[in-house]
This record gives C-alpha cells, sequence and structure tokens, in this order.
C-alpha cells in the first residue's frame, strides 16, 4: 500500500530567498530568531538534515544522520515540536501513525506518496499536485467565508505502488508444467 500525505501550516506560500543549502539554513534561522527561539548547535544539526533532505523524514531518520555528538533522541524531538510550533517544518503521517517532518520553506504545495511495502517517498507528479491543490485552495477559501481560522489540512492515499503489483503478477503466473 501507498500512503500520500501532505499538511499545509502557516509557513505555506512562503520561500526560502534561494535554494542553495547556505541560504536555506540563514532563512530558516532568521525564522527561529524571529520567534525568540535560540539558534543552537543541535538545532542546526537538525536543519541541515531537513535541508539535504527534500523529502518528508521521520524523527529516527534525522537522529541517524546526525553525528552522534550533536543531540540525543530527546533534543530532536523538541527541536522539532519547537519547529513545527512557529511554522518552520510541515509534519505529514506514516500509515501506521509515526510522523514524518520537511522542512517547510517550499513555496509551491508538495504531497508525497510512501510506500508501505518499502517506506520509500516519492513526490507526486506536479500535474496531480496541482489539481490537488486548486481543490484544497476552493475548500480553505469556503471554511474560512464561514468564519473559520488557523486552516489545515493532512491528506492521505492508500495503494499499492506499480512496482508490487508487477511483483505480485509475476508471483502469480502460472508456469506450464514440463513433459
Amino acid at each position: 500500500m501507498i500512503a500520500s500525505t501532505q499538511t499545509n501550516h502557516p509557513l505555506h506560500g512562503t520561500s526560502a530567498s534561494s535554494t542553495e543549502p547556505k541560504d536555506r539554513l540563514n532563512a530558516a534561522c532568521e525564522r527561529l530568531r524571529a520567534a525568540d527561539l535560540r539558534i543552537t548547535q543541535p538545532r542546526k544539526a537538525i536543519l541541515n538534515v531537513l535541508i539535504r533532505r527534500e523529502l518528508p523524514i521521520s524523527i529516527e531518520q534525522i537522529h541517524a544522520e546526525l553525528d552522534t555528538r550533536s543531540c540525543d533522541l530527546v533534543t530532536v524531538y523538541r527541536c522539532l515540536s519547537a519547529f513545527e510550533d512557529i511554522g518552520l517544518v510541515r509534519r505529514s503521517f506514516f500509515h501506521n501513525g509515526t510522523s514524518l517532518y520537511m522542512l517547510g520553506d517550499r513555496k509551491e504545495t508538495t504531497y508525497h506518496i510512501v510506500s508501505k511495502e518499502t517506506q520509500d517517498i516519492r513526490e507526486l507528479d506536479s500535474d496531480s499536485s496541482a489539481q490537488l491543490a486548486a481543490a484544497i485552495k476552493i475548500v480553505e477559501e469556503k471554511l474560512k467565508a464561514a468564519g473559520y481560522e488557523n486552516i489545515s489540512h493532512v491528506v492521505e492515499f492508500f495503494a499499492k505502488s506499480p512496482e508490487a503489483v508487477a511483483a505480485r503478477a509475476l508471483t502469480n503466473v502460472a508456469v506450464p508444467e514440463q513433459v
């Protein structure tokens, strides 16, 4: 099965001034300063992992990519919670409820497909993402007109990956008996 997840957050629609990792890190640090949060080495290390990974990543995967001296797992949890509170990261969910995080500095909305078999994460094609974003925008506008504020969403799709379907088809092919 595949789960496609995306959430929006207050940072959605903003963009770092450049796609260069250093510029993205500086923009993220500015966001921390604006929220009166200190810029610590563990926070910078976590941000660097998120910048290197364009696709959502779990807390455990972030921790695994950090230098063991950077910070412990609890610090990663605390930092990501603080980042989410200020809209610096977007959280989506894996099919089993595991939180996945992504730096929320991309201007365009992205949606992801998560394979339950392999746990691979892929970005949904741009045409489907654009259609989905347009439909969600209509719903959000209706909700705003009805008086709702701070609207967010999580979108999930479940399917079997094309690779899993093809592999299953190969195993179900009857092999003719040898005479």
